[in-house]
């Protein structure tokens, strides 16, 4: 079974493809197998439910590496009403957390911070 973000990722090549489809055909097919994808996707969603998450950064080019990252995967990072600048919350699934942006996060965050030392 392919991850939520691999098809996330098929999802976006898809929907650039239908964008540019020349013919009446191409985007047809398109249509059909963005279709197939965003079933996958609900499916997926259905199994490992988007729940509310709070992750507290330390510093603000840890937090825009961060808000980059949620974005990139399609997730919309959000603070309630009185909350620091440091705390971010999303509404994702733990897996997709724990298996892809935290991992991810984690290594370019070490990247970039060796880079700044240097």
């Amino acid at each position: 079974m392919t991850s939520e973000s691999q098809l996330r990722e098929k999802l976006r090549k898809i929907e650039a493809l239908f964008v540019g489809a020349g013919t009446a055909g191409e985007r047809l097919a398109a249509e059909a197998a963005l279709q197939r994808v965003r079933a996958r996707v609900e499916e997926l969603a259905r199994h490992d439910p988007p729940i509310e998450q709070q992750f507290s950064l330390p510093d603000q080019w840890s937090r825009h590496l961060f808000l980059a990252l949620c974005r990139r995967y399609g997730l919309r990072p959000f603070r309630y009403r009185r909350q620091r600048r440091n705390t971010v919350m999303v509404r994702a699934s733990r897996g997709f957390v724990d298996r892809v942006l935290l991992p991810e996060f984690t290594e370019l965050e070490g990247a970039s911070k060796c880079m700044c030392t240097r």
